[in-house]
């Protein structure tokens, strides 16, 4: 079962539920001085924002020319102009025109298209041939004989749970327009150059270019759109429950209580705990109870690894105590989880 926190949200009688004390529900005890609060907590999620590349692709193109990129779960594309211009059609109004200095990010990895007019007619972009040129790289030409334009595209894969969480915040498509941005412009520059020179190392570098592209448009998203100020994302920015949240994040085996969170933000409990509930959609210990769970997911099927090892990380000593809990969140035993991992030893 893939991780999904909305129907985690959603499951009967998870929000009732809370996280026991040590002795029976086999946490970890830590040390007395706990993790300090943050100054940024929306700075820390946004510092979560590192990538996996799936692919990037280069593409030389002349009208008439259209692709479709197919649905990819999990995933969030990107798509720049450094020459000429193109149409964007990700379904949910009419195609928008992208030119140099502009940038879309398609966050959810929803089907879309990408034309030279808004009524071209378009093929499957994996249909079309292609050239590797090493790594997850390809380079790709076609279309008619009009007018060239020059794109490059990206698909990318969040590793950490907060940047998982952040990414399903966002719309379906997020626009920006580079012009308006002396750091965007400039980042857009340089993608433009690694992509055309192809030199060793460019597939990293791009990545890492990537990486502060979709940082830049959240920070642009977030300061301009109001649905930014509500929800998780909004509880990150409140004072008081963001620093309770970002020691949840940045520690999630320490022995949180409510006690321990309402310190962390400065508040009764019983304030701190109407606040938060109010602003995140759950209550404190069960978000808690949620986020080693998804903590130990992304490790687990990322990574394998040993389950021991894994419960040690969110707070728990005992590795049955991990599975009943992980299980019960999940709907999954985190062995089955772990043997699904890229890199799992399989039986010989």
């Amino acid at each position: 079962m893939p991780w999904n926190l909305p129907s985690l949200l959603e499951r009967p009688g998870l929000l009732d539920e809370q996280v026991g004390p040590a002795h029976s529900s086999g946490m970890h005890t830590p040390p007395p001085s706990g993790p300090w609060p943050s100054a940024d907590p929306l700075g820390e999620a946004l510092h979560a924002l590192r990538m996996s590349a799936v692919f990037c692709c280069r593409s030389e193109v002349r009208a008439p020319w259209g692709a479709t990129m197919p649905p990819m779960p999990g995933c969030a594309m990107f798509h720049v102009v450094t020459e000429g211009l193109c149409w964007v059609d990700t379904g949910d109004g009419p195609p928008r025109r992208l030119q140099p200095g502009g940038f879309v990010l398609v966050p959810h990895g929803e089907g879309h298209a990408l034309v030279s007019q808004p009524d071209t007619p378009r093929v499957d972009l994996f249909d079309l041939p292609r050239a590797y040129t090493g790594g997850r790289y390809e380079l790709l030409r076609f279309g008619g004989g009009g007018d060239p334009a020059t794109l490059l595209c990206g698909a990318v894969r969040f590793d950490d749970p907060a940047a998982r969480r952040l990414i399903a915040m966002l719309p379906r498509a997020l626009w920006v327009d580079g012009a308006e941005s002396a750091w965007m412009q400039s980042t857009l520059q340089h993608l433009a150059v690694e992509a055309r020179q192809m030199r060793p190392g460019g597939e990293a570098v791009v990545t890492r270019l990537a990486d502060i592209l979709i940082i830049q448009a959240l920070r642009a998203w977030i300061e301009n759109d109001p649905s930014a100020r509500t929800g998780w994302i909004g509880g990150l920015q409140d004072r008081a429950v963001g620093a309770a949240l970002a020691g949840i994040h940045r520690d999630p085996a320490f022995e949180w209580t409510l006690v321990s969170l309402a310190g962390a933000a400065a508040m009764s409990r019983s304030a701190f705990a109407a606040r938060f509930t109010q602003l995140v959609g759950v209550p404190p210990m069960q978000y808690v109870a949620q986020w080693r769970m998804h903590v130990a997911h992304a490790r687990l099927s990322e990574h394998g690894g040993a389950i021991p090892e894994v419960a040690e990380g969110v707070g728990y000593h005992s590795e049955a105590a991990f599975s009943r809990a992980f299980k019960r969140h999940l709907g999954v035993a985190p062995g089955e989880v772990a043997r699904r991992a890229p890199g799992a030893r399989r039986p010989a």
